[in-house]
């Protein structure tokens, strides 16, 4: 598929057409990628099979049915059932497929199979059984072979044969084409029209060649093409071609019901609860006996053991001083140094005594006993780290070891910092070489990382180490209980450093000696770690109680020579490697070009991460493939161990006597339940772990329940596993809280009793013990994720992500899983690594295959699934992936990724049950209930105008034409109009007689070069100044009907001239009045391409007018004629234009002069557009009428200097001023920052008594108010800014003039509004929506709250449309289709009930009146009116009601980078765009996010999420979102997005 921004009608042929194409019969020429398609499936899944001949088998061998390729073919029979499902690819811009960085591109570290992962884990998921029985055993060369290419999807059965060895695949794929063709022909039955194939997962029947290799066979059949002709939207509605069949493919995918419904609740009125999901009746259920705790054997007491590890060291430097302790090797594996025994006790007593005495400051010592002391030592010097480790020990201070900060940003990095700040860490050790690698300040002296304490940073290389005097020996006492050394772990609650105490350190070592009977001077292999767990045990500490020789094979090594710990046990016949399942997984893959090494020597393969429900592959893989090489079965010892408890349990080595290896094949689906039961091998999901040994010596162990009381498990239960012995950790440093949850848990009974007095430890293993005592391990508590009342193992489901098509398109051992809170539930999230190599379609169908791959085997939806590029998900110290720092920076949206898909559909199952709507209460009924709740009938007015007895002049005049002659004649130098340009300075002005003037020579040019007649339409195209008002005036003097019309933008024909010719043309303008600049615009060849230029009605320009002698002015026969015509485009994107009479003109100017007190005397400042609504009226009329002064700023001239408009407002110290909500964004954006300045120009708006927002829409109550606190310093008074309400039935329903009460702000309850309920809350409360008063209603007008159905009064604080009545309404719509009868109700309509003579006029907006407790100017209790939204606009989405902005505002704050965003719904789904000011790579960033907070505020489900650049959302002049135009852009696909992703 095309690549560029989707929904567009340029691919939609293209793509039409491809998706149609499997229904298209095909005779020859197939097309020939369908056929690898099927080629490489059918090889995938013949290639591991086989072992079904394999019944009879060695006694020693184990067997070789590799947990891996029964995971692989679980998976791809999964998949081959699967209905297949479309699922709409996502769209993507070319320019987001550039990679953002030169590194990204380079082939990540493949080594980093993710530590905790056991790696290669999977490796063995590619390598294919054979049955090596009953066939001659093949050349290993062979079998590597069949590793590396095996089950690999990527290699077609061709390619396959092509490599040595290789043709035995065919010999077994025979029966396995068998199996295969039946599934499939199961499969095909029903699937024979399935919908047009998108993820190429095809489920058509694979014909094979019962005795040769497998052929794929051809995509024939057509099915059902009759789909081709028209496709359907989910209500089976015929789509029109321009939608992308993208979104159809969505629809159609949501179609299928895929859980099963909701169960019935009832939902109360308000609080819509979250549906909780009730337990499956018929979910497995533990069956079992309780456990009884299980004991290790007793600790054995042999008399030379020491009496605490510093003895050891200090016995074995003494008397065996050249007796070997540690080699450290280089990157190429050569010997670098040999510790002995005698030097590591004279370094680490010169290093105890330099840290001692040599170290102070302000002569009081650096350090005392007890102090903690970072050691940061690099991963391939082990010789410096186990001198400073021990010198720590012998100075009795405690070692805490980390990893070497690389750079400022490390994964993970500022979790160590908080880590050392909390155990008060002021000393770093380290050596030479990694002081000088640091990153460092101007200074010199070392950077202080993210989130570090100060630190001093001493070296403990030879010269800086002080020789102690002879008679100076450090203190060596018995084990105690004081801490020794504190170990770091990374968790889900960040890094946490557990201390372990020098008796539990000596006593480790015992049983670890004990149970793998360790003896003097053995040499041991460590390629672990050697800071901490295992590595450390091994390598550092009984190593030294029992003289060991330690070889330490580097990371670094192992990377550029994954052999190379091979190659040491062989060259120093060592009897112990330590290792973990990555290494052994490395060896295997690089083993093929070594001829002579022997494994004899090992007595004991101890695999650390034996735990690791995946170690079984590698072991067994290691295994078969070794065993040639001297290896024998019965070496390889698994062990469990954790953090806190050290090591739980290691399988002991074959001298033992010990039981046989044991082996469970345990169902995935009970284990989800947390209970065990034993599986065929030939079951679907099943999970295969391999013991993990017996119980520590002098060890209690229980299993207890995960969560709650620890109650003993029964013992067909998984739980957490619990040691009490001497040899556990004793604290999290610093964390008392955790510490007694997790080191003194005291285990109970059923019955509650307490199992022992002892303290137990919580190893956090989760597992189970079996059959002969053996410990069986399932997973972490780490990985753990609760999804519904059920449990997966993140493990578990990065293998079956692995399995679908291991390594084709993403690295193995980068992927994260993990899950995030959303609605009430865990949600899982797969993070994979993508290889620069995968095509974006490839990388889109494996992840669709993966989805359903998981949903087949472990029964749970994904939630989100996101590929990121090569080399940039955050990596742990030694390889791995920082799963806790992954998860982090998906929350704060900064993991980037290249492809995302999510399907909140399938797996979100816990949403309200949609709204049913009830049958309205009758309108009798409603005022009934309302008096029995003493509850008053909503209904609010203003002052009474007739009241009102002022010195109005102007009020003897029925038409303003007679207001600006009389006003000409009596005050005729009286300054009217100021207008401003953009320096501030004014550009043009306007006094009485002028204005007068002007519009009588107007009115002369319309009549004689116009020859137009009474009541004619003229349209005046004008840009803001006195031109505009003059010809307004010329127009009612000449008798005509004057249509303000905002001028096209030069820069901007094509969008906005359209516009000026749609209002000519429905407004019936038989003239056009402008300037000559205008005219010729209008005219020229860039208009033409616009519209058509010779069908404009005649056009004047008003440059020069005629200057004869006046004529006699027109008088209208009755004030209820025509004066004017306000057009405007209404926030859905419909152009109105309404009829104002000259009755409702002087009305109108009536009102606002009394709410504002407007006399002659007054100055009033306006930055409002004056084309249209009250904008138009402030600018042409009040004036004319009040008689006061106004200060006209054109809003444009902003543009060219912000602060222009505040700058006359504290000029002309105004006390009234009115503005535009973009007016105001764009002070608030462009002077934020500059109030200083603003204020050294001597800015001062303490003058302002109000200041107005002019809108047609709910207040934009955080715009207000931050307006309000940025230039609080210039003297704004915070009680100055407050809005207004007009919309296209009265411009001007509220206001709130200069005196009167404060406008007052009510919080509402969101859930509530979405059932048409207003619910006051307190500030703060969840779900809660600040809403604030629309201003004072203006005197003269009547308000009522109806409802939108029934017609009928609604009572005080209930959610209806805002009804209106007052003598300023405008008398009716102006459309040239004579539509007036469609909207004469919203002109004229009556209650249905109640008061049933008044005629209202049906604003559109819904709203709700409130009785306050302040008083108005009249005394009365002060009645605020609250607009909530445009009906029009809102949106209904399960039964509920939503208005745009709340969604819109949840979408803004969930990620710094949406500058703007705008919804609207398309057949049922809700889609979100967002315009994104960042980098485009952040792009993908914003859909999880934006999908989780909409689901957590709102309880919907986002359908679409497209990301557009800043500007694409349109807005109107009055700074409105126009989303409806935004809609239809969507749909012709003219936004040309980012991307656009499509919520499964």
């Amino acid at each position: 598929m095309t690549v560029r921004g989707d929904i567009t009608q340029k691919g939609y042929e293209k793509k039409r057409n491809k998706l149609l194409a499997p229904y298209i019969p095909q005779t020859q020429g197939v097309d020939p990628s369908l056929q690898v398609d099927n080629r490489t499936q059918l090889s995938s899944q013949t290639a591991p099979t086989g072992s079904k001949h394999n019944k009879t088998r060695a006694a020693n061998t184990r067997d070789e049915r590799f947990r891996s390729d029964l995971h692989t073919e679980a998976v791809h029979a999964a998949l081959a059932k699967y209905k297949e499902r479309k699922m709409p690819m996502p769209s993507k811009r070319r320019s987001v497929l550039v990679q953002s960085s030169v590194e990204a591109c380079t082939p990540p570290d493949t080594s980093s199979a993710s530590e905790d992962e056991g790696s290669l884990r999977r490796a063995c998921r590619m390598v294919s059984s054979t049955p090596y029985q009953n066939h001659p055993a093949p050349n290993v060369e062979h079998w590597f072979n069949r590793v590396i290419q095996g089950s690999s999807t990527s290699s077609s059965a061709s390619s396959t044969s092509s490599h040595p060895g290789g043709r035995t695949i065919s010999a077994h794929a025979t029966a396995a084409s068998a199996v295969l063709a039946d599934l499939m022909a199961q499969t095909q039955i029903d699937n024979h029209c399935a919908p047009p194939d998108v993820t190429g997962l095809s489920d058509r029947s694979l014909h094979t060649d019962r005795d040769g290799p497998p052929v794929a066979s051809v995509r024939g059949v057509p099915r059902g093409h009759n789909h081709s002709s028209v496709m359907e939207t989910a209500d089976g509605v015929p789509v029109n071609s321009r939608v992308s069949s993208k979104i159809q493919q969505l629809l159609n995918t949501l179609k299928r019901p895929k859980r099963p419904p909701l169960r019935e609740f009832f939902v109360d009125d308000f609080e819509e609860l979250v549906d909780v999901q009730q337990p499956d009746p018929n979910q497995p259920k533990a069956q079992g006996n309780y456990m009884s705790p299980l004991e290790g054997e007793p600790m054995e007491v042999v008399s030379n053991w020491p009496p605490s590890l510093l003895t050891s060291l200090q016995h074995w430097g003494t008397t065996q001083p050249r007796s070997p302790c540690l080699t450290a090797l280089d990157n190429a594996g050569k010997p670098v140094y040999t510790l002995t025994y005698g030097k590591l006790w004279t370094r680490s007593h010169k290093l105890a005594y330099t840290l001692m005495n040599k170290l102070s400051s302000r002569n009081e010592p650096l350090l005392l006993p007890g102090d903690r002391v970072a050691l940061v030592f690099p991963n391939n010097d082990p010789v410096m780290f186990m001198v400073a480790f021990y010198g720590c020990l012998l100075a009795e201070l405690v070692p805490v070891p980390i990893e070497v900060p690389l750079t400022r940003k490390d994964a993970g990095s500022q979790q160590i910092g908080f880590l050392l700040g909390s155990c008060g860490v002021t000393l770093a050790l380290t050596t030479d070489a990694c002081q000088k690698g640091l990153p460092k300040a101007p200074t010199g002296e070392v950077v202080t990382f993210k989130g570090w304490p100060r630190l001093l940073w001493f070296v403990t290389d030879g010269k800086h180490v002080v020789k102690p005097p002879k008679e100076w020996q450090p203190t060596i006492r018995e084990a105690s209980n004081e801490m020794a050394y504190i170990e770091y772990k990374n968790s889900k609650e960040g890094t946490l450093g557990i201390t372990v105490c020098y008796s539990a350190m000596l006593s480790h070592c015992y049983a670890v000696t004990q149970a793998c009977a360790y003896t003097e001077a053995e040499t041991i292999c460590n390629v672990l770690d050697f800071k901490r767990e295992a590595g450390l045990w091994h390598g550092v500490l009984i190593s030294v109680m029992n003289r060991m020789h330690v070889i330490s094979i580097p990371y670094s090594l192992m990377k550029a020579n994954p052999l190379s710990w091979i190659q040491k046990v062989h060259t120093y016949k060592a009897r112990v490697a330590v290792v973990k399942s990555r290494d052994m997984h490395w060896s295997l893959l690089a083993q093929r070009d070594q001829r002579d090494f022997s494994l004899s020597s090992l007595r004991m393969l101890i695999v650390a991460d034996g735990a690791n429900p995946w170690s079984i592959s590698s072991c067994d893989a290691f295994l078969h493939v070794f065993q040639s090489r001297g290896l024998r079965p019965e070496v390889i010892c698994p062990c469990a161990s954790s953090a806190e408890a050290l090591t739980v349990t290691i399988r002991r080595p074959p001298e033992s006597g010990i039981p046989p290896p044991g082996k469970a094949v345990l169902s995935m689906s009970g284990l989800s339940y947390s209970v065990i039961r034993v599986d065929t091998d030939e079951k679907l999901s099943v999970l295969t772990v391999q013991d993990v040994g017996q119980v520590m010596p002098g060890a209690l162990v229980c299993v207890v329940r995960v969560e709650g009381t620890p109650i003993l498990c029964q013992t067909d239960e998984v739980g957490e596993i619990c040691v009490s012995s001497w040899s556990n950790g004793i604290a999290y440093y610093g964390l008392p809280g955790m510490t007694k949850n997790i080191f003194e848990t005291i285990p109970v009974t059923a019955s509650g009793s307490p199992i022992s007095h002892k303290p137990f430890t919580r190893t956090s293993l989760l597992g189970f013990i079996g059959p002969d005592n053996l410990v069986f391990i399932v997973g972490k508590m780490d990985g753990l994720m609760a999804v519904s009342g059920r449990r997966h193992n993140a493990d578990d489901v990065v293998a079956t992500a692995l399995a679908v098509e291991p390594m084709k398109f993403v690295y193995r051992g980068r992927i994260a899983v993990f899950s995030v809170s959303v609605l009430h539930d865990e949600r899982i999230v797969v993070v994979a690594e993508q290889r620069p190599d995968a095509s974006e379609e490839d990388s889109f169908q494996w992840m669709s295959r993966v989805l359903q791959a998981i949903d087949s085997i472990h029964q749970v939806g994904l939630y989100c699934l996101a590929l990121v590029p090569a080399n940039t998900l955050p990596k742990a110290p030694l390889g791995g992936i920082h799963i806790s720092e992954t998860k982090q920076r998906f929350l704060d949206g900064a993991l980037h990724p290249c492809n995302v898909l999510m399907c909140p559909h399938t797996c979100v199952t816990n949403l309200p049950k949609p709204r049913q709507k009830q049958p309205e209460v009758g309108p009798a009924s409603m005022i009934v209930g309302n008096l029995v709740a003493g509850k008053r009938i909503a209904q609010a007015c203003g002052r009474d105008v007739t009241q009102l007895e002022d010195n109005d002049q102007a009020r003897k005049f029925l038409y303003m034409q007679d207001v600006l002659q009389w006003r000409a004649q009596a005050t005729p130098d009286h300054p009217l109009f100021l207008v401003l340009n953009a320096k501030g300075t004014v550009s043009s002005t306007a006094s009485c007689l002028q204005l007068h003037k002007r519009a009588e020579r107007v009115a002369m040019s319309l009549i004689e070069k116009g020859r137009l007649n009474t009541g004619d339409h003229v349209a005046l195209v004008y840009p803001p100044g006195i031109d505009l008002i003059a010809t307004f005036y010329g127009c009612l003097y000449a008798g005509c009907v004057p249509v303000t019309v905002r001028p096209p933008h030069p820069q901007n024909l094509a969008t906005t001239l359209p516009t000026v010719k749609m209002i000519v043309q429905v407004s019936k303008s038989v003239c056009i009045l402008t300037t000559q600049a205008i005219m010729k615009l209008l005219k020229s060849k860039e208009a033409a391409a616009a519209v058509d230029v010779k069908s404009w009605p005649l056009v004047l320009d008003t440059d020069d007018l005629p200057r004869k002698k006046s004529l006699p002015m027109y008088k209208p026969p009755s004030p209820e004629m025509l004066a004017y015509l306000d057009f405007s485009v209404s926030t859905t994107g419909i152009l109105a234009g309404v009829k104002m009479s000259h009755a409702a003109t002087s009305a109108l100017c009536r009102s606002i002069k009394l709410q504002c007190e407007l006399y002659p005397s007054r100055q009033i400042a306006i930055c409002l557009d004056p084309y249209c609504g009250l904008g138009m009226a402030l600018w042409c009329l009040c004036s004319v009428y009040s008689g006061h002064q106004s200060i006209l700023v054109p809003p444009l001239e902003l543009e060219t200097n912000v602060s222009v408009w505040l700058g006359a407002v504290s000029q002309y110290k105004v006390r009234v001023t009115f503005c535009s909500y973009s007016v105001m964004e764009m002070c608030t954006k462009g002077l934020g920052s500059q109030t200083e300045a603003l204020r050294l120009r001597s800015v001062n708006l303490s003058c302002v008594r109000t200041c107005m927002v002019v809108a047609e829409e709910r207040p934009r109550i955080a715009l207000t108010q931050s307006f309000s606190k940025i230039f609080k310093d210039l003297g704004l008074s915070p009680r100055a800014v407050s809005t207004t309400f007009g919309c296209r039935v009265n411009l001007a329903v509220c206001l709130q003039g200069t005196s009167g009460p404060d406008p007052t702000t009510v919080y509402l309850d969101m859930r509530a509004l979405r059932h048409d309920r207003v619910r006051l809350v307190e500030r703060g409360s969840p779900h809660s929506l600040p809403l604030m008063e629309s201003g004072k209603i203006l005197p003269g007008v009547k308000v009522i709250i109806a409802n939108t159905e029934t017609k009928g009064p609604l009572g005080d604080a209930h959610l209806g449309e805002v009804w209106v009545s007052s003598p300023h309404n405008a008398t009716g719509y102006y459309t040239v289709y004579g539509e007036e009868a469609l909207h004469a109700d919203h002109f004229n309509t009556k209650l249905s009930f109640g008061d049933t003579q008044t005629v209202w006029a049906r604003t559109g907006y819904l709203g709700f009146l409130r009785r306050t407790e302040l008083t108005d100017a009249s005394g009365e209790r002060h009645d605020a009116l609250y607009v909530v939204g445009s009906l029009d606009e809102t949106l209904e989405l399960r039964g509920l009601r939503y208005h745009p902005i709340d969604i819109e505002t949840s979408v803004i704050r969930c990620h710094k980078s949406i500058a703007e965003c705008a919804v609207f719904t398309w057949t049922n789904l809700l889609v979100v765009v967002v315009e994104l000011s960042g980098s485009e790579h952040e792009a993908l960033d914003l859909v999880p996010l934006v999908t989780s907070v909409v689901l957590e505020d709102h309880y919907l489900i986002v359908g679409v999420v497209v990301v557009v650049d800043p500007g694409v959302i349109p807005i109107n002049s009055r700074g409105e979102k126009q989303r409806m135009h935004l809609r239809d852009g969507f749909l012709a696909d003219q936004l040309d997005p980012i991307y656009v992703a499509y919520n499964m």
